[in-house]
Parts: structure tokens; sequence; C-alpha cells
């Protein structure tokens, strides 16, 4: 398996996506954390007015460490936003803050698929932590060939899906709060020119998702095919 070259080519895409889409949002980021926007609220300020302007209430806005942490916790309804991201009046740091207040709208208007995603996050935490030792049980009982290791395969591959299905169901959820966020910045918070600036950062935050998906369907694929469940391999 691991001299396989099929498998390193798999591995390897998956890498260059991830990387590949991770300096896109740094690149991104970093250019236009440089740039200012004319009415000067900083990323918290932006958030708590987006909140308002939504008839949110309840959420608190808090600074975390780091680059590129910022989140919303549904649990505690608790909005946190980077260093760079919660003081900072560039167009970066307000595109950043409206995405993640996007997310405690959804929250707040029970947004299906972002329900659907916390729900699912016990399976994919299942699946992503013990799936790989079933897919080797399967390589060593002879995958397909025989019958327990036919159950592994399955097993496995049922298991390994439930991380891929959980990227899947990532997608509509960034999307749909990087929509909401463009939408509600456009004209009363941002120019035109300022819109563009904070699109761009926020698109290039959507390609690592995409990158997350598409290499965990690669590898879930490979996996398939290296067990005998497609192409009718099982060595």
């Amino acid at each position: 398996m691991i001299f396989d070259p099929l498998y390193w080519m798999v591995i390897g895409l998956g890498m260059a996506l991830s990387l590949w889409a991770q300096a896109q949002v740094k690149g991104n980021f970093r250019k236009y954390s440089q740039v200012g926007t004319r009415a000067g609220y900083t990323g918290a300020q932006i958030a708590e007015r987006i909140l308002a302007d939504n008839g949110v209430q309840g959420v608190t806005i808090e600074p975390v460490a780091g680059q590129m942490t910022d989140h919303y916790d549904p649990r505690t309804r608790t909005l946190r936003l980077s260093e760079p991201v919660y003081g900072s009046t560039s167009m970066a740091a307000v595109g950043v803050a409206a995405h993640e207040v996007g997310h405690a709208i959804q929250h707040a208007t029970g947004y299906a698929p972002l329900k659907f995603r916390s729900a699912w996050v016990p399976v994919a935490n299942l699946g992503g932590g013990i799936s790989m030792f079933v897919i080797f049980g399967a390589f060593i009982m002879g995958g397909m060939a025989t019958a327990l290791g036919s159950q592994l395969a399955y097993a496995g591959i049922a298991l390994f899906s439930a991380t891929t299905i959980f990227t899947l169901i990532t997608l509509p959820v960034e999307f749909d709060a990087s929509s909401r966020a463009l939408a509600t910045l456009s004209g009363r918070y941002l120019s035109d020119e300022e819109l563009a600036g904070a699109r761009k950062v926020l698109n290039a935050a959507a390609l690592t998702y995409v990158a997350a998906f598409v290499s965990s369907l690669l590898t879930l694929l490979y996996w398939a095919h290296a067990l005998g469940l497609l192409g009718g391999r099982d060595d």
C-alpha cells in the first residue's frame, strides 16, 4: 500500500491543494489587512452593528489569541475574533468579522445546514478517530477477498465517509455565511471598492473548505479502490 504510486499521488494532490488554498488565504488577508475602510469600524464594532441590524441578541464578542482563529461558538453563543481582526479597521478584518457574524445569524435563525453540521460533528469525530484502524485491519484480513476482510472494508469506508460528509456539509454553511456578510456590508458599511477587497479575502478562505472536501473525497475513493470496493482490487 505505502509503495503504491497512486497512494502518494492522492496524498500529494491533497497536500498541494491545501497548501495552495492556505497561501491564497494568507496572501489576500495580508494584502487587505493593510488597507483601511473609510467608515473606520473595527472588526468588533462591525460585528456588533451587524448583530444589531439582524436583531440577534445575547451574543458575546471577545478577542482570541492567534491569527485566523476567528470562529463562532454556538454552544456559548460567543463570537471570537482573532487579534488582527478584533481591533483592526482593515477590509480584511471587517470581512472576516462579518463572516463570523454570518454564523451567529445562521444559528439564531435555525439555518438547517448549520444544525445538521453541528449534529454530525460526533459522527465525524468517531469516523476520523477509528476509520484508519479499521481500514488497516481490512488490509491485514485480505480486503474483499475474505469474509472478515470484506466486513472490515465496508465498515472502514463507512467510517471514513463520515469525515468526507462533514467536509461536504461545511461548504454550504461557509458559503452562506460569506453571502450574508457581503450582503450586509454592501453599501451601508463598505463602498463597492472596499467590498471587493473583503470579497477576495472571503473567497480565498472558502477555497480552504473546498480543498478539504476534495482531498477527503480523493482519499476516500483511493481506500475504496485499494480495498477492492472499486475497480476489483483486493491487494
